[in-house]
């Protein structure tokens, strides 16, 4: 069992595949991350920053979950159906080998990023805004074939697992593998948690 921190500092900005933007690796299963391919991975997590209209790079064989974290928002045609992205912390699933185009409504914008290996690894992503000073999230993960990561999106919190804690500030993360922890708000914060089962 493992549970290791991921702190926002230490991500490179890598440039998409179509070159359209720049987006930071916050875990990965697989081969991924700078220099690497990106077409190997089982199951990658990122922020990506948006700054201009135009294509999103195709992954086929992944299913992908999109959520505006940062931003007024964008209107996304997947496949020639248009999705209005302005609702922050509102997960929206795709596949990841879809056409899609992107128009910024107004500006630019960051979304959270979370794609599986089709048939390989499935992902559940949720947002929880914790109103109140010490709200506290349990993860419980009873299989190594499981993995949880927390990225708090907005405000702080704080991290626990077994006798050991530890401050995360906005957009540092945690990764644990069949590992059981907790995180407690020290101020009003949300928390992205996305649960990994693979195959």
């Amino acid at each position: 069992m493992t549970l290791t921190l991921l702190p926002a500092a230490d991500r490179a900005a890598t440039p998409w595949k179509n070159g359209g933007g720049v987006t930071r690796e916050v875990a990965s299963a697989g081969v991924s991350g700078p220099g690497g391919t990106l077409n190997d991975f089982l199951w990658r997590i990122s922020l990506a920053d948006i700054g201009a209209d135009g294509p999103f790079s195709a992954f086929d064989g992944y299913d992908r979950v999109i959520t505006l974290v940062r931003g007024a928002g964008m209107l996304l045609t997947i496949d020639g159906v248009e999705h209005r992205v302005d609702d922050r912390f509102e997960p929206l699933a795709f596949s990841g080998g879809s056409l899609t185009d992107c128009a910024l409504i107004n500006g630019p914008v960051v979304d959270f990023n979370v794609m599986t290996r089709v048939g390989a690894a499935k992902a559940e992503v949720t947002f929880a805004r914790l109103p109140d000073v010490h709200a506290e999230i349990r993860v419980v993960l009873d299989d190594v074939r499981s993995v949880a990561v927390a990225v708090v999106v907005d405000g702080h919190a704080d991290v626990r697992w077994g006798a050991t804690a530890t401050a995360l500030g906005e957009l540092d993360a945690v990764v644990a593998r069949g590992e059981r922890f907790e995180i407690t708000t020290a101020s009003r914060a949300v928390v992205a948690l996305v649960r990994i089962d693979e195959a």
